[in-house]
């Protein structure tokens, strides 16, 4: 008979016995999964939305903790006050074919502003002396432009006046932009035709749209037979107030761009970041407003987030719900991802009056309603709009530009400048083909990066598609048991965030 182990020796055993059952207990798979969620805009309250729709029961995702750096949820998804109107300050249109952005919009019961003014401004291409296209004004308070008939009259000019210009390169743009949207609208296929992909590259093969993310938008338009006018002028001025960027551009992102300049354009009433805050109260997400995380590490079957609050907290799946171009977070061990520039797109909003002699005009109502340019250095702005007509001297503008825009320019653009507000925004990837992917799976346990989609096209749907193929990927994972193997791999993570950095090496 064996004799019992001596006192001195068994409480140790029995620790370690212990603790192994309480590791087991938190980490195994029959326990459902913590998911963390880094940045809380489109990507991540989408993301949370789908896991819990299409989590089986017993579910298998338990907690999840979401962690925002600001103060309010939405990301990119912003609004600004002036003059007690709300406008959207980051992503501000969603496209009809948005199926997604439509579904949570009737899900959680928001209210869609249809922009009709919108279709109706008028439009002038500015080369930085003069206008080298304008349509008729629509908006401006001239008695006889109040009868329908009277619009529709105004409007069909301005059809004449785009096809004397740009002639049938405008059908074929049209062409290129339908062709690609229905590549796009495959993502919105059953599950038994649509597979899940854990590569970027995989998802756009499948769908038809990799080639596009591979040459420019220039090229592809050229080989689709637009005129060189359409393309260095109608064009660019899109890319340029849609993605800060010229034709050189890739074409997918391209022709997201264009896609976006089309009828029919919404957005939510009282800004789109409703959407992400409705996903997230909505799937019971455990909210962690004003709490940047800055460190990453794997412990085998868990991570260990720390944040700026000096807290930590572990999960079983971490997931990057943001870009990480900018982000200094350090992850343990090290990641790998390519190096990504993004574009920085400043808007500038102002409340008073144009000054039309900084175009060329005697009077306001000469200058159209929406103000393109085309590429050149040396023209300060990529656009400005007219937001609202508060009374006939007082309008809010909004202006994008990829430098600040500073007081002594914007006193020679603004006769009357009432209100100025600036916003520098990291507003999507710097295009430039042939594009390269991060990984959706950066390890090979339960570490995603959803906005590594947006080196394909940046827009709150694609988010949105990115996400709902991330959650189908994670539960795939999770459900064949991915996350209970206990790695054989050596991990010592950060007390902290103070540490060396181990930032994309």
């Amino acid at each position: 008979m064996t004799p019992p182990p001596p006192p001195t020796l068994l409480l140790p055993c029995l620790l370690s016995l212990l603790l192994l059952s309480l590791s087991s207990a938190s980490f195994s798979s029959s326990s459902p999964a913590t998911v963390c969620i880094v940045g809380s805009g489109i990507s991540g309250s989408s993301l949370a939305h789908f896991l819990r729709k299409y989590s089986p029961e017993p579910s298998l995702v338990g907690t999840i903790r979401m962690f925002e750096k600001n103060a309010v949820v939405g990301g990119r998804m912003a609004t600004v006050t002036i003059a007690n109107e709300t406008f959207e300050a980051g992503a501000s249109v969603i496209h009809p074919l948005n199926y997604h952005l439509s579904n949570f919009t009737s899900l959680l019961e928001l209210r869609r502003r249809i922009g009709d003014d919108d279709d109706d401004a008028s439009i002038g291409i500015w080369n930085g002396e003069k206008f080298l296209f304008k349509t008729l004004n629509l908006n401006w308070d001239f008695p006889l432009v109040k009868f329908s008939l009277v619009k529709k009259i105004v409007s069909l000019v301005n059809a004449v006046k785009l096809f004397w210009r740009y002639g049938f390169s405008l059908l074929r743009m049209q062409r290129f932009v339908e062709a690609s949207l229905n590549n796009f609208l495959k993502y919105y296929e059953s599950f038994g035709t649509r597979p899940v992909f854990g590569r970027v590259e995989d998802m756009l093969n499948w769908s038809g749209l990799y080639n596009l993310t591979r040459r420019s938008l220039k090229d592809e338009l050229v080989d689709a037979g637009l005129s060189s006018l359409l393309v260095q002028e109608l064009v660019t001025v899109i890319t340029r107030i849609n993605y800060g960027q010229s034709t050189s551009m890739s074409g997918l992102a391209g022709a997201v761009s264009l896609a976006g300049s089309g009828g029919g354009l919404w957005s939510v009433e009282g800004g789109n970041w409703q959407i992400a805050a409705g996903l997230i109260s909505s799937s019971n997400v455990e909210l962690h407003l004003n709490e940047e995380i800055c460190s990453v590490s794997h412990y085998g079957t868990y991570y260990e987030l720390n944040s700026t609050k000096s807290s930590s907290y572990q999960c079983h799946v971490t997931v990057f719900a943001t870009p990480l171009d900018e982000l200094d977070i350090k992850y343990h061990p090290p990641i790998s991802i390519p190096e990504r520039k993004l574009q920085h797109t400043h808007t500038t909003f102002v409340r008073g009056l144009l000054n039309p002699a900084y175009f060329g005009m005697g009077t306001i109502t000469e200058v159209p309603e929406l103000v393109g340019t085309v590429e050149d250095p040396n023209i300060p702005f990529s656009c400005v709009s007219v937001l609202k007509k508060h009374s006939k001297g007082d309008i809010t503008y909004k202006l994008f530009s990829r430098k600040p825009l500073d007081d002594n320019l914007l006193d020679q653009m603004f006769s009357i400048r009432k209100e100025t507000i600036r916003i520098d925004w990291a507003a999507y990837p710097h295009y430039e083909p042939p594009e390269i992917f991060a990984p959706f799976m950066l390890d090979d346990w339960h570490l995603y990066y959803i906005n590594t989609f947006e080196s394909a096209a940046s827009a709150m749907e694609t988010g949105a598609v990115s996400a709902e193929n991330m959650a189908r990927l994670i539960l795939s994972r999770v459900s064949a048991g991915v996350y209970s193997h206990i790695s054989s791999k050596e991990s010592s993570g950060f007390g902290g965030c103070k540490e060396d950095l181990h930032k994309d090496s």
